[in-house]
């Protein structure tokens, strides 16, 4: 396979993919519609992740919602990485429609291509996440493996975040394995859900082989700073160099699992280029936990700004509280284990900040519109 097809290859991890794979030698074509929200006004200024590709890859300025578009960068490919998608938890809870017509639909068009007209396809990466696992799998004394279900606003506005499950004393935090229950809790889960299903599905009947990623949160060098929808880090960065203080969620005790975009692109290209990944479902992260006061703590230090940190008790709807992931079998079946651990990431992460312009900081106004839909609380 030569011919790779990244679609969103233009956002974050998706150029990031396309350098590495143009250096070992792929054509590579990319899909991207140049979101104003990810590459601003123009993107031939103001977006260094498309500069960085457009010279490299055949750059098809396109929406994976029409079919003339598919059918034009499906011409001649090998198999097909597929981003493109709107991202962002707390958004997706009101711009419902939209979410579902990208991520649904426009796999929804690629799958219907495949199957009834004639190409060369013979692999599909579909890009899934974490948050389709909603919370993540805890270890009850009583009952053993169990997976809660959605927090409740009336604890939560209580100031009582942690999870609870009927008929358990306490429970244990433990990674979430691939076998673990989907149960998502935002309309962003349920289609990055429903993507990974219909791809895992469809594919197999016309003999292409089909790979799911299930991404923890991708972060590094080159990720939008702009964006206050998404990406804790490039939120908390802009807050940090714009001289304002940082709000923290809840109590700040609520973990993520953040992993590395070299990790993540290398990850991918085993997908890839592995026959022992065909037909399988991995979680890509670094099965370590990390709480967003040390978050917060970590860039402060790095940045070497004195900045405030106020722990706000609010919350968003859609949010889960706990996740990591169980690295087991990635490394078992493709041999893939993580470089790059927190604090070496996130020095990485900050020497490139430290590079670039300062961004506008429109937490606020993401938060304000959060508001007005009832989603903030």
């Amino acid at each position: 396979m030569k011919n790779i097809l990244i679609t969103g290859g233009a956002g974050f991890i998706g150029s990031n993919l396309a350098l590495k794979l143009f250096g070992k030698g792929y054509q590579i074509t990319v899909l991207d519609n140049l979101s104003e929200q990810i590459h601003g006004e123009d993107p031939k200024t103001s977006s260094p992740l498309y500069n960085t590709i457009k010279d490299k890859v055949r750059f098809i300025k396109g929406d994976v919602t029409q079919v003339a578009d598919w059918e034009k960068a499906l011409e001649g490919q090998d198999a097909i990485v597929h981003y493109a998608a709107e991202t962002g938890t707390g958004q997706s809870m009101y711009e419902v429609n939209k979410y579902a017509l990208v991520n649904v639909q426009g796999t929804a068009i690629m799958l219907d291509l495949l199957v009834n007209t004639p190409n060369s396809v013979k692999k599909v990466i579909i890009a899934s996440s974490r948050s389709i696992y909603g919370e993540g799998r805890y270890l009850s004394k009583e009952l053993g493996y169990v997976y809660p279900k959605h927090r409740s606003g009336k604890d939560m506005d209580g100031k009582d975040f942690e999870v609870k499950y009927p008929g358990t004393s306490s429970l244990k935090l433990v990674a979430t394995d691939e076998e673990s229950k989907i149960h998502p809790s935002s309309v962003y889960g349920i289609t990055k859900q429903n993507q990974e299903q219909m791809v895992m599905t469809v594919c197999p009947t016309v003999g292409i082989a089909p790979v799911a990623f299930r991404y923890q949160n991708v972060y590094g060098p080159g990720q939008s700073l702009s964006n206050p929808y998404t990406g804790i880090l490039s939120i908390f960065s802009t807050q940090i160099k714009n001289g304002n203080g940082i709000n923290i969620f809840e109590d700040g005790k609520e973990t993520r699992d953040f992993v590395f975009i070299d990790d993540v692109v290398d990850a991918t290209i085993l997908g890839l280029e592995k026959d022992a990944a065909n037909g399988e479902v991995f979680n890509v992260g670094t099965g370590v936990a990390v709480d967003v006061i040390t978050v917060a703590e970590t860039l402060i230090k790095n940045y070497g700004i004195d900045t405030p940190m106020k722990i706000t008790g609010n919350y968003r709807l859609g949010d889960i509280r706990h996740n990591y992931a169980d690295m087991t079998k990635i490394e078992s079946k493709l041999g893939f284990v993580p470089k790059v651990d927190f604090d070496e990431g996130i020095k990485r992460f900050t020497t490139w900040v430290n590079t670039q312009e300062v961004q506008e900081d429109n937490y606020e106004k993401s938060i304000a519109e959060m508001k007005e839909k009832g989603m903030y609380k």
